[in-house]
């Protein structure tokens, strides 16, 4: 009978952490996806050397281009703007959709069941079982945990839809323009991944899965991680065991700016795959990290890596303070059922 009650908390709490993390995801991709919009737009916008038209080696090269090729997320939503309208700043939100609702309840479901059940199961007795109620056992099985989650969703859901996201943003087309409109290539997310599929085959669809697995696999080991340590702390400086929702939000977005501004190159380079057209006969510009990496950093200088960081922060930032603030609400919710 113990064994059948544990079961059953074990399934209200999967089904808790599924929905409220859907919930966060819904609300976050709502709020800050033209941020989104801008991030991928600078880092698909290359820098050349002398035989084209600048570096970020080269200061009076990069000021001259920087005139006429605004770089900063300011002007380059202004640009955007201007030139493609202002509905223009949600491409791509379909694939958002279609990938942050499943991508957050998978986050939280399989983060709750590594913390709980596989870390404690694998690595107990490297991490001591014993030391379970110990802060430090804590802190590491949350990060595996968190590790282990962010990989898992690279995986399942992240690389595809954001293959797909990434083909309609650097789409160039007003959507002011009906003919621009009809003529454009790729529509909506279903669209975009059987053309992808058809002419590229469905491997392109998992295009750049290494960089990415090591972008989610690092941030959301430090985000959770750095969320859990600063509610313990918040917990005990105020002596309150329940947080207020702002307090989430407040602790969601300092946690979330870690992770992003260690691990850039990754998503400049997983943003460049993930862009590219593979052709048949054809060696693609971008074919693993190192390459990737070192072509960046010598065409356009090291400091290209960290291409639309400013806008990513300003992304990741409220959107990880929205669905931690979103999660905790609605968990909370399912607790006073």
């Amino acid at each position: 009978m113990a064994v059948s009650t544990e079961n059953v908390k074990k399934k209200k709490q999967s089904w808790k952490s599924l929905f409220a993390g859907g919930c966060a995801g819904f609300v976050e991709s709502s709020v800050c996806h033209p941020l989104d919009t801008i991030k991928t737009r600078m880092q698909l916008r290359r820098s050349a050397t002398q035989k084209g038209r600048s570096s970020f080696l080269e200061p009076d090269a990069y000021k001259k281009h920087a005139r006429t090729n605004p770089v900063g997320p300011i002007n380059t939503a202004k640009r955007i703007v201007e030139r493609e309208g202002f509905g223009s700043l949600y491409k791509g939100l379909t694939a958002v959709y279609t990938g942050i609702v499943p991508k957050m309840a998978l986050r939280f479901v399989s983060f709750e069941y590594y913390r709980d059940t596989l870390v404690p199961d694998i690595f107990g007795l490297i991490l001591s079982p014993s030391a379970n109620g110990c802060s430090d056992y804590k802190t590491v099985a949350t990060f595996i945990a968190g590790l282990l989650a962010g990989v898992t969703e690279a995986i399942l859901v992240v690389t595809p839809s954001e293959t797909c996201k990434i083909r309609i943003q650097a789409q160039y087309h007003s959507m002011m323009d009906p003919n621009q409109m009809a003529k454009r290539k790729y529509s909506n997310v279903f669209n975009t991944a059987k053309i992808i599929a058809e002419e590229e085959g469905i491997r392109a669809l998992w295009a750049g899965v290494v960089p990415t697995m090591l972008r989610q696999g690092c941030n959301q080991a430090v985000n959770f991680t750095a969320y859990q340590a600063f509610k313990s702390t918040l917990r005990e400086v105020t002596g309150v065991e329940e947080l207020v929702p702002w307090q989430h939000l407040l602790l969601g977005g300092l946690s979330g700016g870690f992770g992003p501004t260690i691990n850039n190159p990754l998503d400049v380079v997983k943003t460049r795959m993930q862009r590219q057209v593979k052709r048949q006969g054809l060696t693609p510009q971008y074919t693993g990290i190192i390459q990737s990496c070192k072509r960046i950093a010598n065409e356009e200088g090291i400091t290209a890596l960290w291409k639309g960081l400013t806008p990513r922060l300003m992304r990741i930032m409220p959107g990880q303070a929205i669905t931690f603030m979103t999660y905790e609400y609605i968990s909370k919710q399912f607790d006073r059922m």
